[in-house]
């Protein structure tokens, strides 16, 4: 009467949408009335052996093979009640059954990497779609804002040049004349005297 563990391997067994399969399980069951388990059945271990095989195969049957990989905790509960309810007028209680390992095809097992291989680069070519969208609205908002107060992009354009001169990369700066006209920064010479004086500044005193 105490606990047994069987394993048993379901092998080649089709879901329902014609995948082969191999499946290894465990069942965990007891004798619950010996009288039963020895009087009434002449093997109650080979009973409960084919009894878990038969259950076993008719419940990956009926399932498709997405819901075997992914949904094992549910098969193994429906595998329970059925093996339990077959295996009770011998006097046998099927506390659990739980399916180890799966095996697929290695053809399928490829075929379905590269299909979530490509799920995921869609994923990703989405996503970077949208940062652009949005990057763009950005740049719109930013735009009409620009549009509507000249002031903000000559300050804006000021800014940027302050920046570069700055970093110290370059003694020389190179502006297009029509940015220089549009943002009114005066005259090319005036750019190359605050370039200088700018790199002056960053230089540090001598001793």
């Amino acid at each position: 009467m105490r606990l047994n563990t069987s394993s048993f391997t379901a092998e080649q067994t089709l879901t329902r949408d014609n995948v082969p399969v191999n499946v290894d399980t465990v069942v965990y069951w007891r004798v619950a009335d010996p009288r039963k388990a020895v009087i009434d059945v002449a093997d109650y271990n080979a009973a409960v052996m084919g009894a878990a095989q038969t259950a076993l195969r008719d419940i990956i049957g009926r399932t498709n093979m997405n819901e075997v990989l992914s949904d094992r905790a549910t098969l193994d509960k429906a595998m329970t009640d059925t093996l339990d309810t077959q295996t009770e007028p011998w006097g046998i209680v099927v506390q659990s059954v739980q399916m180890r390992d799966i095996k697929i095809p290695d053809a399928l097992q490829d075929a379905m990497s590269r299909v979530a291989q490509a799920d995921r680069e869609g994923a990703a070519r989405k996503l970077l779609g949208s940062s652009e969208v949005a990057v763009a609205e950005q740049f719109a908002a930013a735009g009409r804002v620009y549009m509507d107060n000249p002031m903000a992009l000559h300050l804006r354009g000021m800014n940027m040049l302050y920046e570069v001169m700055k970093s110290g990369g370059t003694a020389t700066v190179i502006v297009p004349s029509a940015a220089v006209e549009s943002m009114n920064f005066g005259t090319i010479a005036g750019i190359t005297a605050a370039s200088a004086d700018t790199s002056l500044s960053a230089k540090p005193p001598v001793k």
